[in-house]
């Protein structure tokens, strides 16, 4: 009875995972279920939004739409609460009322956050290495004649996804009577690139000004490719740096959860005993201060 309530609890967790990754892939249309998770929250997604600005952080609406998920606030909500409560239940059914139970709550409750915030640096990267490309196109663009709105519009219609849908949306702003520097202000702040808030910065300024916008672009395109360049060189050279922080601080977690699963009895003293909680902590905090060690020395910031 244990392995079949566990076999449909675990079914029922899949089912939560394959609903919020079908919500965050299809259109997100006006009314029904959706409308009313909306009007449900909208007091709770309204007082987070003013707590994010007030902090100069990007809302849950911003980083959503960075992750390039098609997902409400509300949405997000529901599909945090149901992990929390699948990852509960898991645990209540395996080891029954213990103190395992909080923590894969709160662990169910952090899942969605952590792949949304995979999302954005994903999306990022991809985003920033099609910028110098992007930028020879809108040089181009400008050399052949075309007015900077028709340069936008050729780099939405031949670029690729992420940086083809983030220019669409600011074609469509400049359609419906956004100004320029709205529209390009907009785009920065929705995608969070540096490199693509200097592009953004570099022609609004041509424009006030004057100047060869064309040059300016592909100027800054040689410098984004170089830095692109860089970073991977670096990267290659960090890697192993990097899987070995990793490892440093996933093993010792992996195995003590190995064996609190395999057999609680035997890891049983190190959470029935105040001695055992000490050990713990003083073991979480080396492994975060080695992993924060090891991150600072592969960090090189370009």
């Amino acid at each position: 009875m244990g392995l079949l309530m566990l076999a449909l609890a675990a079914a029922a967790g899949a089912g939560v995972l394959l609903i919020f990754v079908s919500m965050a892939r299809s259109p997100a249309p006006e009314g029904g279920l959706r409308g009313q998770l909306d009007v449900a929250f909208q007091g709770m997604t309204e007082r987070l939004s003013q707590r994010e600005r007030s902090r100069g952080r990007p809302t849950l609406e911003e980083r959503l739409a960075r992750a390039g998920l098609r997902l409400r606030p509300s949405e997000y909500i529901v599909a945090q609460a149901a992990c929390a409560g699948v990852l509960g239940l898991l645990a209540l059914l395996r080891f029954g009322v213990s103190l395992a139970v909080p923590p894969a709550a709160v662990l169910g409750l952090l899942l969605p956050g952590f792949y949304v915030r995979f999302r954005i640096q994903r999306r990022l990267r991809h985003l920033n290495d099609q910028l110098s490309d992007v930028l020879t196109l809108m040089a181009n663009a400008l050399k052949a004649g075309h007015a900077l709105p028709q340069a936008l519009e050729v780099i939405a219609n031949e670029s690729r996804p992420p940086i083809a849908e983030e220019f669409a949306r600011c074609v469509r702003e400049l359609k419906v009577g956004a100004s320029v520097e709205n529209a390009l202000n907009n785009l920065a702040r929705r995608t969070g690139s540096e490199d693509l808030e200097l592009v953004v910065t570099a022609v609004l300024v041509q424009v006030t000004v004057g100047g060869n916008l064309a040059g300016t672009l592909e100027r800054i395109a040689h410098t984004i490719r170089e830095r692109v360049r860089i970073k991977g060189e670096i990267a290659t050279a960090t890697a192993q740096g990097r899987m070995s922080g990793w490892i440093v601080t996933l093993m010792p977690v992996a195995v003590a959860l190995l064996l609190f699963v395999i057999s609680p009895t035997y890891f049983r003293p190190m959470t029935q005993s105040l001695l055992g909680w000490i050990m713990l902590g003083g073991a979480a905090l080396l492994i975060l201060t080695g992993n924060f060690i090891i991150r600072r020395i592969v960090r090189i910031n370009v």
